[in-house]
């Protein structure tokens, strides 16, 4: 098995840009495809891997004719008879888009009868992830929820690793308690804090001492790249090896995960 992380948080913490620029410094420093899920109904983790907006991407749960061929059910339609266990193996070369070293796949959203419905396009997006997490090789990083709704506990116990990502602000902090707790009930088993857009050691202690008795993964400063990158729409760091070193120090001990199963 490979590593398998899942990134939440609040929103606005800067949960994309960081699951992006991890993505990037794994497939930078290993042989191993990584495959980056964009789980956020916001899904704007393509701009953060640098795919091209004239390379559109429709969301899995979108894709209606394949959950009707794998399903044997309409979407949007609920109650009936279909398939629970459809076939999603070949799901990542086909919907995927590739760039760097990083495959990114768009989960989409249940249209209709809320997170928990027994509808196929839930069903395929339930057995997709699944798959990604238990019978991949690659690495599979994703950009979850401001919770982490996308994983069921199924999956979740295979899981290494909940990143959650914080800022200095207190809303932040406080946010980080719940998708704790969140991870926790489906069964995560180590569940660490990274802290994002952190101005010096007064903000790194601040972190430190409001969330005791986390795991500290590390800290990735206030970045004026980041900033320019988002108003000119372009990914920050176009040569990832331009990024902060305390970002492949995360992505390294990420990796070291693996070596401890």
């Amino acid at each position: 098995m490979s590593l398998k992380v899942a990134v939440g948080g609040k929103g606005g913490v800067g949960k994309t840009t960081i699951t992006s620029l991890l993505a990037r410094c794994l497939a930078a420093k290993t042989t191993n495809t990584v495959i980056a899920i964009d789980a956020d109904p916001v899904a704007n983790l393509a701009a953060g891997l640098g795919i091209p907006e004239d390379q559109p991407i429709t969301p899995i749960s979108e894709l209606s004719e394949l959950i009707y061929e794998r399903t044997g059910a309409k979407p949007g339609t609920m109650g009936g008879f279909f398939t629970l266990n459809p076939k999603v193996d070949d799901i990542p070369e086909r919907f995927s888009r590739e760039r760097d070293g990083v495959k990114l796949l768009v989960m989409g959203t249940v249209q209709s009868g809320g997170s928990g419905c027994i509808c196929p396009e839930s069903t395929i997006l339930k057995a997709l992830m699944t798959h990604l997490v238990l019978y991949r090789e690659e690495i599979v990083i994703m950009d979850m929820e401001a919770g982490i709704e996308h994983l069921g506990r199924a999956t979740s116990g295979s899981v290494d690793a909940l990143v959650v990502v914080v800022n200095p602000g207190a809303r932040s902090r406080a946010a980080a308690g719940k998708i704790k707790k969140l991870g926790q009930d489906i069964g995560i088993k180590r569940i660490v804090v990274l802290g994002n857009r952190v101005k010096g050691p007064e903000d790194e202690e601040l972190i430190r001492s409001s969330l005791p008795g986390y795991e500290i993964l590390g800290f990735v400063p206030e970045m004026n790249e980041i900033i320019a990158s988002d108003r000119a729409g372009v990914r920050p760091f176009d040569n990832i090896h331009d990024a902060p070193k305390s970002l492949f120090e995360i992505a390294a001990k990420l990796n070291a995960l693996n070596a401890e199963k």
